[in-house]
């Protein structure tokens, strides 16, 4: 469902409406969760540089920070996990690419995990659909694409062990 433009206004207008939206680019008409992932590679590129503890400590914090922006974000447009809504695919993405943090960096690994992690995120198998259709508020938006990044970085790693 696409916002409005006064949905729009008033997500952009606050802070906490930038970060949900991943910086506007949730916004896109044409499939904005893959639009957000694509976006949240910008930042991954330095964040993979950090040593991996502060590498989790900053997906932490980002989660958190999702909770507060997209608890924000539902209860003032009062919609339920709107497609706008993109920082779960930014933490969602860095933690599929967790594993590149100790394999060579490529970029049909970083391609690999993009797509396993869209696909993930899309398909929603068991615990994804239970996480994004039963837990509400900011937590609901944001749970559902953290399980799917830990589904991918798993795969992706098994990927690197059996091809690699």
């Amino acid at each position: 469902m696409s916002l409005s433009a006064e949905q729009r206004r008033i997500l952009l207008a606050h802070p906490a409406g930038w970060i949900a939206s991943g910086f506007g680019s949730g916004l896109s008409p044409i499939a904005p969760g893959t639009a957000g992932s694509l976006v949240a590679l910008l930042p991954w590129l330095a964040l993979c540089e950090l040593p991996w503890p502060w590498y989790v400590l900053v997906v932490v914090a980002a989660f958190a920070l999702g909770i507060w922006a997209c608890d924000w974000a539902v209860r003032t447009l009062r919609i339920d996990d709107p497609g706008a809504l993109v920082w779960d695919e930014f933490v969602g993405q860095w933690i599929a690419l967790l594993p590149l943090l100790w394999l060579p960096r490529s970029i049909w690994l970083v391609a690999a995990g993009f797509v396993m992690f869209r696909a993930f995120d899309i398909a929603k198998p068991w615990p994804v659909s239970w996480a994004d259709r039963k837990v509400d508020g900011g937590l609901g938006v944001m749970l559902d694409d953290v399980i799917a990044g830990y589904y991918a970085a798993i795969v992706l790693l098994f990927l690197t062990r059996i091809v690699g």
